[in-house]
C-alpha cells in the first residue's frame, strides 16, 4: 500500500533522523554530509515513490489542466512545442536542492499536490516553468529569460507568487497590503471588514491607526465619549484570528500608530505580558510611527506634548497622519484649539525599549526618513507587516452606507528576491535585473483586488513592485570577506546602485512600450530629473581593490550613463511609481540555500521547528573549513554593523528593508564601547542607542528585536556552534 503524504510516520524514515544528525557533533566536527544523505533519502523515500508518473509531458500537462490543477489560459498563450522544449530545458539543467530543508521546504510548502495530499504532481522544474510562462504573458523569449534566472536560482519570486502562479484553484499572487483608516466609524467598520477579506485571501495587513481620536475625546460634542485605538486593535485582531485561511494559519496583522498620539503609552502596553485581558493583543503586531521631532526632545532629555488628532484634524482640514509634525510641533503646542497632554520623552522612549526587550515590538517607521526620500509626489504614512512598503497613500471618503465617495489608495506588496551569490555569475547582470522587472510588473497588471476597492485603486495608478535581494551574508562568506567589513558595505552599495539602474532602466523601457506612466508622474522628482543628480554628480563605482575585482565582469554605469537615463526618463517617464524594497525573506532564502535577507545567519547549524515533524536543521549555506571563521552569528555581531550594511543599500532603494537587530539577553564583553567590560547585561539604554544610530544612519524603519536567551523555545541554544567542519 503507498505510504500517503498526509500519514507519514516520521519515525521509520531516515531523512528525517540524518537530517537531525546534523546537530550531534562527530568528533567535534559538524557532521555537513548527513545532510546531503538527508536529501537522497528524502528523493528516494518520499518524493520519487509519491510522486504522480505519467507517460509524456503531455499528458502530464493535460491531466493538470483537465483535473482543474493548472490555468488553461496561461498555457494557450504558447505552442506546446515551446512550453515542452523549455521545461527539457529547465530538466537539462539537473538541478539539485543543496541541503534537505531547500527540498523539504519546496515539496511541502510549494510543489502542487492531488487534492488528497497524498501524491506530488510537479517537480521544482515544473514549478518554475509555470511561473516563466505567466509572468512572460506569450513572450517566449521572457518565459525563456525568466525560466533560466530561476532555475539558476538569481530570481526568486515572493511566496504567493510562486507558490500561485499559473495554479487554476489559487490564492493571490500578492499576500501584502497596507490599509489607513480615518477618523470616523464607516471608515473603522469598512476597515474591518477588509482586514477580514484581506486575511481570508492569505494576507498580512498592516493599518495605521494615527488619524483616530484618543481615549476620551468628544464624539458629536460629548466629551469623555472616545474609547481611543484599544478597542478597535482588539476587533482587528479577533478579525484576524476568525478569518484563519481555512484553519491553516492565523491571519496576521501590525497596526501603526505616531508617537505623538495620546493614546501611544496605552498602544504600547496592550502588548505586555501582564496586560489586562481586556486590552491586551497577543498576535497582533505593533509599529511606531516616529517624526524627527521625537528623536530631537529625546536628545535634549525635553518634555513631549502629544496632540488629539480629532482636534488637529479640526484646525489642519486634514488627518493626522498627513500633518508634517516636525515642522508644525512647536505650532500646535501654542495653538489653544488644539487639545495636547504632557509626558516625558524619555519616559516613552523607555517603554518603548521596555517592550521590545519583552517581546521583540514595536516595529520602527522613521517617517520624516521616509518621506525624505520619497521621490513621488504625496506624502508616506505607514508601513506593513515587514517594516519594507513604504509607498504613497490617499485617504478614502465613504457615506454612511459605507460607500466610496472619494476612492483613495492604498497598497498591496509585490515583491521577489535576487540571489546575491548567484546574482554576481550572471552572464550578463542587466539583462537579468530587466527580466525581474518585467516579471513583478506582470504580477502588479494581474493583481485585482476587488474586494477592497482602495488596494485595487492604488495598485492600479501605482503599478508598484520591490525588487530585493537575500544571500548577502552568504556571498560574503563564500568570498572570505567579514560582515560589516569596508569592503563588505562596498559591495552592497554597488550592488543596489545597479539594481536601482536596470530597474530604472527596463520600467523606462516599458513607458515606452505602452505610452503610459504611473499616476502623477509629472510631478514626481523622476520627471524634473532631481532624482538623478547624485548619480549624476558622483561615480558609484568601486574604489577598494577587493570590491572592484568582484564587479570586474559586470557593467558598472558612470555618471554619463545616468544622466542619458536621466534624459529618457524626463522624456517617456517610468511605468513603475516603486520598484525596489527588501524584504526578510524566510522559505524562500531555504530553497535557494542562501542566507536571508541582507542579515547576518544567527547560528551556524539553524533549528526550525516544524509543526508536524519535529525539528529540521539548516546549515549554514556552504559551510566549510573555508567559510566558517566568516559565519559569525548575528548575535554576536555588533548591530551597528548590520544598521551600516542596511544604510549602505539603502542610499540606493525608494522603498524600505526589513532590518531585524539580533540581541543577547548577555551581551559579549567589548562588543560595545558604550558598555563598562563587566556590565554584560542587555539594558533598555543599549536598545536606545541602537535605535537612535539606525536614525542618524538614514536607515527608514527597523523591524524586529530579536533576544537571544538560553531558554528561549524559537531560537535557543545550539551545541554545534563551537564545532569545526
Amino acid at each position: 500500500m503507498k505510504l500517503g503524504l498526509n500519514n507519514l510516520d516520521v519515525t521509520k524514515l531516515s531523512y528525517f533522523k540524518l537530517n537531525n544528525e546534523i546537530n550531534i557533533p562527530v568528533d567535534d566536527k559538524i557532521p555537513l554530509n548527513k545532510d546531503k544523505e538527508a536529501v537522497i533519502a528524502f528523493f528516494k523515500e518520499n518524493v520519487e515513490p509519491n510522486t504522480k508518473k505519467f507517460d509524456s509531458f503531455e499528458d502530464h500537462l493535460n491531466y493538470l489542466i483537465d483535473e482543474n490543477f493548472i490555468e488553461k489560459n496561461v498555457i494557450d498563450k504558447y505552442p506546446l512545442s515551446f512550453i515542452e522544449k523549455l521545461y527539457q530545458n529547465l530538466l537539462d539543467q539537473h538541478f539539485q536542492f543543496q541541503s534537505f530543508m531547500a527540498a523539504y521546504k519546496f515539496y511541502n510548502q510549494y510543489a502542487l499536490k492531488t487534492n488528497d495530499g497524498d501524491l506530488y504532481l510537479e517537480n521544482y522544474e515544473m514549478r518554475i516553468l509555470f511561473n516563466a510562462l505567466l509572468y512572460a504573458n506569450g513572450d517566449q523569449d521572457l518565459a525563456q529569460s525568466l525560466a533560466t534566472e530561476m532555475i539558476a536560482q538569481r530570481y526568486q519570486p515572493a511566496t504567493p507568487s510562486f507558490l500561485n502562479a499559473g495554479r487554476k484553484r489559487r490564492g493571490e499572487y500578492v499576500s501584502c497590503f497596507l490599509l489607513q483608516v480615518t477618523d470616523d466609524m464607516n471608515s473603522i467598520g469598512r476597515t474591518i471588514n477588509s482586514a477580514l477579506q484581506l486575511s481570508r485571501i492569505g494576507g498580512g495587513v498592516g493599518i495605521t491607526l494615527s488619524n483616530l481620536r484618543e481615549s476620551g475625546s468628544p464624539i458629536k460634542g460629548v466629551e469623555n465619549s472616545s474609547s481611543g485605538v484599544l478597542p478597535v486593535m482588539k476587533l482587528l485582531e479577533d478579525s484576524f484570528s476568525y478569518s484563519n485561511q481555512l484553519g491553516q494559519r492565523q491571519g496576521a496583522g501590525a497596526v501603526y500608530l505616531n508617537v505623538f498620539h495620546p493614546d501611544i503609552i496605552d498602544f504600547l502596553s496592550a502588548k505586555k505580558e501582564n496586560a489586562d485581558e481586556k486590552i491586551r493583543v497577543k498576535t497582533l503586531s505593533l509599529g511606531v510611527i516616529v517624526p524627527d521631532k521625537y528623536y530631537e526632545l529625546v536628545r535634549n532629555n525635553e518634555d513631549m506634548y502629544l496632540f488629539s488628532p480629532y482636534s488637529v484634524e479640526k484646525v489642519y482640514g486634514i488627518p493626522f497622519s498627513y500633518v508634517d509634525i516636525t515642522k508644525e510641533y512647536d505650532n500646535m503646542v501654542k495653538d489653544d484649539r488644539i487639545k495636547k497632554y504632557k509626558i516625558e520623552a524619555r519616559e516613552l522612549e523607555d517603554e518603548i525599549s521596555k517592550l521590545q526587550q519583552e517581546s521583540g515590538y514595536p516595529y520602527v517607521l522613521n517617517i520624516d526618513t521616509v518621506n525624505r526620500d520619497n521621490p513621488i509626489d504625496g506624502k508616506i504614512i505607514m508601513s506593513n507587516l515587514c517594516t519594507e512598503i513604504q509607498q504613497v497613500q490617499i485617504p478614502s471618503e465613504l457615506n454612511d452606507a459605507q460607500e466610496y465617495t472619494k476612492l483613495g489608495t492604498d497598497v498591496s506588496c509585490n515583491l521577489g528576491s535576487t540571489n546575491i551569490l548567484n546574482m554576481m555569475q550572471s552572464p550578463d547582470f542587466g539583462k537579468s535585473i530587466r527580466s525581474m522587472t518585467r516579471a513583478l510588473t506582470f504580477v502588479s497588471d494581474a493583481s485585482n483586488i476587488s474586494a477592497v476597492p482602495p488596494v485595487a485603486h492604488g495598485n492600479k495608478m501605482s503599478h508598484s513592485i520591490g525588487l530585493g535581494a537575500m544571500g548577502l551574508h552568504t556571498f560574503l562568506a563564500c568570498h572570505h570577506l567579514e560582515y560589516g567589513s569596508p569592503e563588505a558595505i562596498e559591495f552592497i552599495n554597488v550592488y543596489f546602485m545597479l539594481l536601482n539602474y536596470w530597474t530604472l532602466v527596463e520600467s523606462n523601457n516599458i513607458a515606452k512600450e505602452r505610452h503610459e506612466t504611473f499616476a502623477n508622474f509629472e510631478k514626481s522628482k523622476y520627471a524634473d530629473g532631481s532624482y538623478f543628480d547624485k548619480y549624476v554628480a558622483t561615480n558609484f563605482a568601486p574604489k577598494l581593490a577587493e570590491v572592484k575585482d568582484l564587479f570586474k565582469d559586470i557593467f558598472i554605469p558612470e555618471p554619463s550613463d545616468w544622466d542619458k537615463l536621466k534624459q529618457d526618463v524626463m522624456r517617456d517617464g517610468l511605468y513603475n511609481a516603486y520598484r525596489m524594497a527588501v524584504a526578510p525573506t524566510g522559505s524562500i532564502s531555504y530553497i535557494n540555500n542562501t542566507s536571508a535577507s541582507l542579515q547576518p545567519v544567527t547560528r551556524l547549524v539553524e533549528e526550525r521547528q516544524e509543526k508536524k515533524n519535529g525539528k529540521l536543521y539548516f546549515p549554514a549555506p556552504f559551510l566549510s573549513n573555508d567559510t566558517i571563521k566568516y559565519y559569525k552569528s548575528a548575535y554576536d555581531t555588533d548591530m551597528r554593523k548590520v544598521i551600516d550594511t542596511y544604510a549602505s543599500a539603502q542610499e540606493h532603494i525608494d522603498q524600505g528593508m526589513s532590518l531585524t537587530l539580533f540581541m543577547r539577553s548577555e551581551i559579549p564583553a567589548g562588543l560595545y564601547d558604550w558598555k563598562d567590560a563587566n556590565d554584560t547585561k542587555q539594558t533598555t539604554r543599549d536598545l536606545s542607542i541602537l535605535r537612535n544610530y539606525a536614525y542618524y544612519k538614514g536607515i527608514k524603519s527597523l523591524y524586529y528585536v530579536r533576544t537571544f536567551t538560553e531558554n528561549n523555545d524559537e531560537i535557543g541554544s545550539n551545541e554545534c556552534e563551537s564545532c569545526s567542519i
